[in-house]
């Protein structure tokens, strides 16, 4: 057996894993709660209820109780906006400046001496 068949099927068995606990949570969190998104409130039918997600509130996936308290059903796009505030909240969005947040560029610095040299002419 190739080390690479090895790890093919280490990850096949990963993904098999994952499927099987997130169709048992999502499965119980579609009895207990209605299919509406719950942030933009669309509704969703068996037509497409695909696109219905369950987001974990605490982002733990392994946090499955029962009661369903730790799940929020979101639309794709919530949800997906979901995890990028996450993210942003975390600091890696990406789109900061490189200083921590601090401003290093000032778009009219020179615009006093602008409109002086301008009264002048």
């Amino acid at each position: 057996m190739k080390p690479t068949d090895k790890l093919d099927r280490i990850v096949l068995e990963a993904r098999r894993a994952a499927e099987k606990r997130e169709q048992g949570y999502r499965e119980q969190a579609l009895k207990i709660y209605p299919w509406v998104c719950g942030r933009c409130a669309r509704t969703f039918t068996r037509a497409n209820l695909r696109e219905l997600t369950v987001h974990h509130r605490d982002h733990d996936h392994d946090n499955n109780p029962s009661d369903g308290s730790n799940w929020e059903l979101l639309c794709l796009y919530c949800h997906d906006n979901e995890h990028q505030r996450q993210l942003e909240a975390a600091g890696g969005s990406g789109g900061g400046t490189a200083a921590g947040g601090i401003a290093t560029h000032s778009p009219f610095a020179g615009l006093k001496a602008l409109l002086e040299a301008k009264k002048e002419k």
